[in-house]
């Protein structure tokens, strides 16, 4: 079954997104040169993707990679998935976001999630305190950046990684939006009713394309090895309905099934698209690489090439 998904008319939110397509892309270039991942980069825009997001833990600086994306590509959309908080202060955040809107109107996402206390205390030697205060913390300090910052040029798009209903109440009120991560479609569809109609979703969903079941498997354990230790995401899954047993290091099977899309191109693609009838506004795909392989750092590309085809996206 084929599935076109170009641009269409979305809510109408405080901050514009020009995605030119409701699938983008989640890829992690921490350890390509910068000219090799700007490549990947212009190949995910010809297959027809509207954006690529990636994250920010312990390698390259976010706004600086931002910017090397947006200006290797002509519509593509690009996202922080996220910036983390404790990376920088909220005025230079504000104030790098938006001279990336200046030079790339409608193109720049500013995505801003708390991390989680392993990597800020240990990984960055920060200190990790009260998730929900410190980010509407940081909020309030960067909506405070005067207007002559980048005049005439507005303010980034927002989002927040938001999982649990505190977190998502305060991105409705304060920012444009959410980015949820290791997501169903069912907490897709839950983060849509308590934001209303008028917020942006932007949900990632991992996939393993492939015949071999069992190869499949062991990429989507190998790939939630880490994200499984966090409590974040384990208070998260267990506000979902899965307990105690499913929360092993690498997720149990049922687990593993209900995060990754796994087998052939129909059923990968099901996956994706569940996000948008789930509410999503988008969708960001994180194709799975064997952990020999390069794990969430391999290149994505043949496995998008295949999924733009069956999700007949058009350049």
């Amino acid at each position: 079954m084929r599935r076109r998904h170009r641009r269409v008319s979305v809510r109408a939110v405080a901050a514009q997104i020009d995605f030119s397509s409701r699938i983008g892309v989640w890829w992690t270039s921490d350890t390509w040169a910068i000219q090799d991942a700007q490549q990947v980069a212009r190949d995910i825009e010809a297959m027809g993707y509207g954006s690529l997001f990636y994250g920010e833990a312990y390698g390259k600086e976010t706004l600086t990679q931002a910017g090397a994306f947006l200006a290797a590509t002509d519509r593509l959309v690009v996202g922080t998935g996220i910036a983390n908080i404790h990376a920088r202060d909220p005025i230079a955040a504000e104030s790098g976001g938006r001279t990336l809107t200046a030079l790339h109107p409608g193109r720049f996402v500013l995505g801003l999630g708390v991390s989680h206390a392993p990597l800020v205390e240990r990984g960055r030697g920060g200190r990790y305190e009260k998730p929900l205060a410190t980010m509407r913390d940081y909020l309030q300090r960067m909506a405070a950046v005067p207007e002559q910052v980048e005049p005439g040029a507005g303010r980034p798009a927002r989002l927040v990684a938001a999982l649990g209903p505190k977190m998502i109440e305060l991105a409705g009120s304060e920012t444009d939006g959410v980015h949820p991560y290791l997501v169903t479609p069912e907490q897709t569809a839950t983060t849509r009713k308590a934001l209303g109609p008028d917020k942006w979703v932007v949900s990632e969903q991992a996939v393993a394309v492939g015949d071999d079941a069992d190869d499949a498997l062991r990429r989507a354990h190998q790939h939630l090895e880490i994200y499984s230790g966090l409590p974040n995401y384990r208070n998260s899954w267990l506000r979902h309905g899965f307990e105690e047993s499913d929360l092993v290091r690498g997720g149990s099977e049922r687990l593993a099934k209900a995060l990754v899309g796994m087998g052939d191109l129909d059923t990968v693609a099901a996956s994706v698209t569940a996000h948008l009838d789930a509410g999503a506004d988008h969708v960001l795909i994180q194709a799975l690489g064997d952990r020999a392989g390069g794990g969430p750092m391999a290149d994505p590309r043949p496995a998008l090439k295949e999924l733009a085809g069956a999700l007949d996206l058009r350049a």
